[in-house]
């Protein structure tokens, strides 16, 4: 796997091409469309799948979801267009108050609504490839929503891949803060974002997304809700069934490597994997790039394999 985040430079992901040159280069088809959810927000969503590939030859579909502060697009994207030059359809969401799609940025006081956003957004898209196996993955927040998401949909879901997944976070915290002051920014550990990626360039280069909110720090009833989510996560993750694939780096300040550690010990799943790899932080990406083929190749290669394994158990039983 080569990862495109090698051609990436200080001020674009894309390298010295425009998007538009970047995907034709890549052989990659695109696409863009906003819809409007229970709450008449307008959601962004996007899809990427490999030109010159009939739908019948595709290899399965992969559902991605991204992390808090952060968006479907720029440096995110690149890990969709990497999946989909695999043979994969891929398909994300701007969660709302992030990216291109509408809501209060930084504010997330209920994880339902957006929960079922995403439902909603994945369940068409699969409804588009029905005969292909579809593949749930997501990063930080995104990794404790696709997780919600399997714990909803049991066994819909041909694997679930969560990558430095929101299981645990501080507690220090004031939930009369969120009660009095719903909306008030606030600091839920000590600075973290430099913490996140370990090659400078790469952290300087996510904060030049043109869609990225100045101010990172959730508000008093996000930072509540991200509690509530991940004490949900710890009390029902045995409920979890679909076949899963924890990776988390070992020097992760961010997000707790040990809470997806029990995820994945008290998981139902009876395929189920654990990489924590060590001297690692939280943003695989950020890593050097030698780093981020081992990370993105692992997690690209379980995937293969599952889809080799589906497709061999249809040709058993084509009815």
């Amino acid at each position: 796997m080569v990862h495109p985040i090698q051609e990436a430079n200080d001020n674009s992901p894309y390298g010295d091409l425009t998007r538009e040159e970047f995907y034709k280069k890549h052989q990659i088809l695109h696409q863009e469309n906003f819809i409007l959810n229970k709450q008449d927000l307008k959601i962004f969503t996007q899809s990427w799948r490999p030109a010159g590939i009939a739908a019948s030859r595709l290899r399965g579909l992969v559902a991605i979801v991204h992390g808090f502060n952060v968006e479907s697009s720029w440096l995110f994207e690149l890990t969709a267009v990497a999946i989909a030059k695999a043979g994969f359809v891929v398909c994300a969401l701007d969660l709302q108050g992030h990216g291109y799609s509408d809501g209060l940025p930084g504010h997330v006081p209920s994880i339902r609504p957006v929960v079922e956003d995403c439902i909603w957004v994945f369940d068409s898209a699969r409804a588009e490839h029905p005969k292909l196996p579809a593949f749930l993955f997501g990063e930080s927040l995104g990794g404790a929503i696709a997780i919600l998401v399997c714990l909803k949909q049991r066994r819909e879901w041909s694997g679930l891949i969560v990558s430095g997944a929101m299981c645990g976070v501080s507690t220090k915290l004031l939930p009369v803060a969120a009660f009095f002051a719903p909306t008030w920014k606030i600091v839920i550990t000590k600075p973290t974002a430099s913490k996140s990626y370990k090659e400078e360039w790469k952290r300087k280069l996510a904060g030049k997304s043109p869609n990225r909110p100045k101010c990172g720090k959730p508000t008093a009833a996000t930072a509540l809700e991200f509690l509530r989510v991940c004490e949900h996560i710890k009390r029902n993750c045995q409920g979890l069934e679909t076949p899963l694939l924890v990776v988390h780096g070992g020097e992760d300040r961010v997000c707790d490597p040990n809470s997806a550690k029990l995820v994945y010990e008290t998981a139902a799943s009876k395929d189920k994997s654990l990489r924590i790899f060590p001297d690692m932080w939280h943003q695989f990406i950020g890593e050097p790039n030698e780093s981020v083929e081992i990370v993105f190749g692992t997690i690209l290669s379980w995937i293969e394999e599952r889809t080799h394994q589906k497709g061999k158990a249809q040709s058993k039983n084509p009815h």
